[in-house]
């Protein structure tokens, strides 16, 4: 690894003193006072995929592995680090307890975040032995974290549709969801949520980790969120509030009134899949929708590493992809909003009111 000085960093980041490469995420919250400042690292979606006996799918197995094993190298250390979700791909004991041990490698203290593929066998069941609670918060220097399990449906559908435990655990994991149902938090975390940050200042850093977008984006593809709305409005009296969320496995990014909304990549496989991976296909989820792809000749566009900056509350990331043009999509004061340096008119990132 090159070594980077703080100057050179301080120059391409703007405020992030710390440094990370692919698949995971390397966060600093920075503050007036640098001895407040602090880092963590967040790895997501890496569908640990049983096949028989001790074999699992080699390429997601790597993916996780090798995302610990360059957390553990980093400097300066993070303090803890974020599992965003989807764990494993079927929900399987056997599946959770080898994510487990990939993940058990890892020399830091971690917060971990369910996915539906840790959810629909047994309802999160054995995940929670592993990991506790499927939602909850935590302050950090001044900073306060909060985990949400965005990936719930309706009673009816977990319940009552399907013949067994089995079934329900595989329609839900069609990539795109086609038998599916819309995620959403519910009613007893969003009234949890609202006790919980009522003991919060409305100046305090805002971090959010969901599975799920906690946003209506696209239901054919399953990136959706049904009570996406209540949840913004929980969280709207906020002054800076960002949602940091997995699932998706490619670059997302938006601004909702106070709120920035960005995605994190996955060590398993970009979303949609490349051309290239259909060898692969026996080991893959069936996409049952197409999708377009920013760069189809390029098999691991969407997937990569990024630096992500809080600094002053606003979510920054600059994304550095295998084979394909770096990104920076980071919140511009002037506009109110995340920006994509590299693909959108520069011009209408400093005025959105220019018109031609």
């Amino acid at each position: 690894m090159s070594k980077t000085t703080r100057r050179d960093f301080l120059k391409t980041t703007g405020t992030l003193a710390a440094m990370s490469t692919l698949p995971l995420s390397m966060v600093e919250l920075a503050f007036a006072d640098a001895s407040r400042n602090f880092t963590f690292a967040y790895i997501s979606d890496a569908h640990i995929q049983h096949i028989s006996g001790t074999k699992f799918v080699r390429n997601w197995d790597r993916g996780l592995i090798r995302a610990v094993a360059e957390t553990n190298l980093l400097v300066p250390k993070p303090e803890f680090v974020v599992f965003g979700g989807d764990l494993a791909q079927l929900g399987t004991k056997e599946e959770l307890d080898h994510g487990a041990e990939l993940l058990s490698k890892l020399n830091y203290k971690m917060y971990c975040v369910m996915g539906e593929h840790d959810y629909y066998l047994d309802l999160g069941e054995y995940w929670s032995k592993l990991y506790g609670p499927q939602h909850y918060s935590w302050d950090h220097r001044g900073v306060h974290f909060v985990v949400l399990n965005s990936i719930l449906t309706y009673d009816d559908w977990t319940f009552n549709r399907w013949p067994s435990a089995a079934q329900r655990m595989l329609e839900m994991a069609g990539l795109d969801n086609p038998n599916g149902s819309p995620f959403m938090v519910g009613e007893k975390q969003r009234e949890w949520l609202k006790a919980d940050l009522a003991k919060v200042q409305k100046d305090t850093p805002i971090v959010v980790f969901s599975h799920s977008p906690l946003q209506k984006i696209y239901k054919g593809w399953n990136f959706w969120t049904e009570d996406a709305d209540e949840v913004q409005a929980i969280l709207e009296p906020y002054d800076r509030v960002n949602v940091v969320y997995g699932h998706v496995h490619q670059i997302q990014y938006n601004q909702i009134a106070n709120i920035s909304f960005n995605s994190v990549m996955a060590t398993a496989w970009p979303w949609p899949y490349p051309q290239s991976y259909a060898q692969a296909e026996h080991a893959l989820p069936k996409l049952t929708i197409p999708m377009n792809r920013a760069d189809p000749f390029h098999e691991r566009d969407a997937t990569g590493w990024q630096f992500i900056d809080v600094n002053t509350g606003r979510v920054a990331l600059r994304y550095n992809l295998y084979n394909n043009t770096s990104r920076t999509v980071a919140f511009n004061p002037k506009t109110g909003r995340p920006e994509d340096s590299l693909f959108q008119d520069p011009a209408r990132m400093i005025d959105p009111q220019v018109h031609y």
